[in-house]
């Protein structure tokens, strides 16, 4: 993907709150923490399952099924089982638009 894309209105995802997108034919997770926003690859990196119901606090999203959390920020795992980071995305705020980009 070279260009960025729109994916939501900025009052679509509340703080907390999260939306599942496609971004060049992959699952991601736009999440909102504050006022910011983060888009991650929707899928825990030990063992492949989405991690789209996992619990957010902070900046930490934890894996459903084993535990494995990680930080929207920069998607570097937190702590076992997983070991290896997920693939974050560039985001941008246009106006009213949140813009969701080539990996970062």
């Amino acid at each position: 993907m070279a260009q960025f894309e729109k994916v939501a209105l900025i009052d679509e995802v509340s703080s907390g709150g999260r939306k599942s997108i496609i971004v060049d034919h992959t699952p991601v997770l736009l999440l909102r923490v504050g006022d910011q926003f983060y888009a991650i690859e929707d899928v825990c990196t030990h063992d492949g399952q989405p991690l789209t119901d996992g619990p957010l606090e902070e900046n930490l999203i934890t894996c459903p099924r084993h535990g494995a959390k990680f930080d929207v920020t920069n998607g570097k795992a937190m702590c076992m089982p997983a070991t290896e980071a997920v693939t974050t995305y560039a985001v941008e705020m246009r106006g009213d638009e949140v813009w969701v980009g080539p990996q970062d």
